[in-house]
């Protein structure tokens, strides 16, 4: 058994970039677990303020209904300000990742590609960078990207090199059916096709990853860095 971590910004993140990866794992045994690193949905208003609290508990509370559905051990939330990750210390971020990591010792992590559109996917995947970075007790033997429906595919600067390239692909197709279960608990983060955040461009992005690599459905990865013991 080993013991997987996905850090994610938002709510519904770790659904869209991993979720039927991460019900895969559960089935196979191992033990996993999410950490969110954004409260979600205040960005939404001129002022952080604008959105209350029973909003986000709301939205929190999918979370959980959706975890329940993967199979998550676990959900942490860090309740750092939703998109706007570049007014908070990047140390700050980092301390709490560190803090899960060094809680959990997870073999496996998930989290953000750094080239995404959205601030808070970026600062997450340098915290993650540098949480994980590999001194003293170091367990973590296997650190992946996820893509992001409306973010990863929306960031057109490719000066950067801002395009997600994967080079893992993970067979979903007997675990696509709880991810989708999963995604349809955010009743408020759903929207209607041809928004990529939807369940038919959840279904869509599945079959063309797929395609990619000879299966039904699949789930695209970027690895960032894999350790042999």
């Amino acid at each position: 058994m080993k013991t997987v971590l996905i850090v994610a910004a938002h709510p519904d993140d770790e659904i869209l970039g991993v979720g039927a990866t991460a019900a895969r794992h559960v089935a196979e045994g191992d033990a996993v677990y999410a950490m969110i690193l954004g409260e979600g949905q205040t960005s939404r208003g001129t002022q952080r303020e604008d959105i209350d609290r029973e909003t986000v508990e709301e939205l929190h509370k999918n979370t959980l209904e959706s975890a329940k559905v993967i199979g998550f051990r676990e959900v942490f939330f860090a309740d750092f300000p939703d998109n706007r990750f570049d007014e908070v210390d990047l140390l700050d971020i980092v301390k709490a990742v560190e803090e899960k990591i060094r809680e959990l010792k997870p073999q496996i992590i998930y989290t953000h590609y750094s080239g995404d559109l959205n601030v808070d996917h970026q600062y997450t995947a340098r915290a993650v960078l540098t949480a994980t970075r590999p001194i003293g007790d170091y367990c973590v033997e296997e650190l992946y990207a996820f893509e992001t429906l409306s973010s990863s595919e929306w960031n057109f600067d490719h000066t950067l090199q801002a395009a997600f390239s994967p080079n893992v692909f993970v067979d979903i197709t007997d675990y696509y059916a709880r991810k989708e279960d999963a995604m349809k608990c955010y009743v408020s983060e759903l929207c209607e096709f041809p928004h990529p955040r939807s369940l038919a461009g959840m279904d869509v992005q599945s079959k063309s990853r797929g395609m990619a690599a000879g299966m039904q459905r699949a789930e695209a990865f970027m690895l960032i860095r894999k350790t042999l013991k």
